[in-house]
């Protein structure tokens, strides 16, 4: 019996609970915590109109509503708040009502809290969904019996009830869910940092600090996997308590994953074995070999060799992430729409030999642009630029040119809608040419977030008559 889980339905009962936001995460966990007989306010700024789809689902369910643009002005004489995970921890009346005496968290931290099984937790400014989904997929082609959730698959707390202690669960983790964690789990994974949800986060500091509560918690028991190439997780080793375990693309380690040579291998300290030559990935590119050196350095313990090899070489991808959509007159459309930071962008570039026609632009959280110059110049044909960030993505640009001298041929195409940028990238292409959408930004000024960007480009693509 999982005597935490019993001894929270029991408290909870007693409670006054407030969840706000009734997004994709918080329609189960309002339903699991109606089922257990509390007493719940739903909070959400939009009004009942647009929440119409949701609302109906409640129906006949007794539940309480605080909406529209006021909505947390009736944040008051609650013992419990369910806090989106967008939502900053220290606006003033989530303040108010902490003062008050109310305990604040999440669906995730009360998850982390009760979980039986074993969790393993990715986060990353880059990478960590496709890392996510690989050690998902190992664990499970072993044999185990899986979950997957956090920021990708299902939500877990109302599914608590069937995880066995025998399970492993595998979560996906951003910084505003790590943002107030005082939990870490079993197996934290950092696949890198750099610059990103300026926008939310107050300072680079602030980001940082929320990507550590990941391992902060640990004890000696624990298992800590770090990107060694990448300057802020490499530090992040001399205050781990966990056992921290490096993984690298660019350099030998004595203990841990690396590519050495054309083959990915693992040094437990008594020597090297091979797991798979890189060249044997389905998925392209030099950050999806960084993915496996994460996934594999994560797993190791408890998956067989044979099986990450397996899964490396059977594995096709995630979602809208450098996504092969369509190829018509001889030109490849690629969907890379997860792209919501440089970093991940120059990432999605240097998978193809190739230089690319690129869509790009979106929603401006407030981050540099300046690292994307050098790699515009070298690896586009053609760009093309949308949204609120395609001034800074154009001068990134602009500078590298008058810099260098580089690129002064290549033609920039600004545009007002994914569709105007998607035909305008395949007027200017020819037989041969790749176009490929890799926002290096978020999707929150066209659209709700990057899978409905992503759908929406292929969409498009996709309805393109033939030449």
């Amino acid at each position: 019996m999982n005597i935490e889980l019993e001894n929270f339905k029991k408290d909870i009962r007693n409670k006054r609970v407030a969840v706000l936001g009734i997004g994709i995460s918080h329609i189960p966990l309002i339903k699991y915590l109606y089922n257990l007989g509390v007493d719940i306010t739903a909070f959400d700024k939009s009004d009942e109109t647009r929440l119409k789809t949701v609302l109906d689902e409640f129906a006949g369910m007794s539940i309480k509503y605080s909406l529209g643009d006021n909505y947390l002005d009736n944040l008051k004489g609650f013992d419990l708040v369910f806090k989106t995970p967008g939502m900053r921890y220290d606006i003033p009346q989530i303040l108010a009502t902490k003062e008050e005496g109310a305990k604040i968290t999440s669906e995730m931290e009360v998850f982390f809290e009760l979980c039986p099984a074993r969790i393993f937790a990715v986060t990353g400014s880059d990478g960590k969904t496709t890392t996510t989904t690989l050690i998902y997929n190992m664990l499970k082609e072993q044999g185990f019996s899986c979950w997957l959730g956090g920021n990708i698959g299902m939500p877990l707390l109302n599914r608590i009830d069937e995880i066995k202690e025998e399970d492993m669960v595998v979560v996906e983790l951003s910084s505003f869910q790590l943002h107030t964690m005082t939990k870490s789990p079993s197996v934290a994974v950092i696949t890198n940092i750099s610059p990103n949800h300026l926008d939310v986060h107050k300072s680079m500091d602030e980001y940082v600090q929320a990507k550590k509560n990941i391992f902060k918690y640990q004890s000696k028991k624990d298992k800590f996997v770090l990107n060694y190439d990448n300057d802020i997780t490499r530090e992040f080793s001399k205050e781990a308590e966990g056992e921290a375990v490096f993984f690298s693309r660019k350099n030998s380690l004595e203990y841990g994953a690396m590519l050495k040579g054309d083959r990915i291998v693992y040094n437990d300290g008594g020597g090297e074995a091979e797991i798979v030559g890189a060249q044997e990935i389905v998925i392209p590119g030099v950050h999806n070999v960084e993915n496996y050196l994460a996934a594999t350095a994560a797993v190791i313990e408890f998956v067989d060799k044979d099986v990450i090899r397996r899964v490396a070489t059977t594995f096709k991808g995630v979602e809208h992430r450098i996504e092969l959509v369509r190829e018509l007159n001889g030109i490849r459309f690629y969907n890379d729409s997860i792209a919501s930071s440089p970093t991940r962008t120059i990432a999605g570039l240097n998978s193809f030999n190739e230089k690319v026609i690129l869509i790009a632009g979106g929603y401006d959280k407030n981050i540099p642009y300046d690292a994307m110059g050098k790699i515009l110049t070298e690896k586009v044909k053609g760009l093309v630029l949308i949204g609120q960030t395609a001034s800074k993505i154009e001068k990134c640009f602009c500078d590298e040119v008058e810099r260098t001298g580089r690129g002064e041929d290549i033609p920039v195409y600004r545009c007002n809608s994914l569709e105007e940028a998607v035909y305008t990238a395949y007027d200017f292409a020819t037989q041969g040419d790749v176009i490929i959408l890799s926002p290096a930004s978020a999707s929150f000024d066209m659209f709700k977030n990057f899978e409905e960007r992503g759908n929406r480009f292929k969409e498009i693509v996709n309805a393109i008559e033939a030449k």
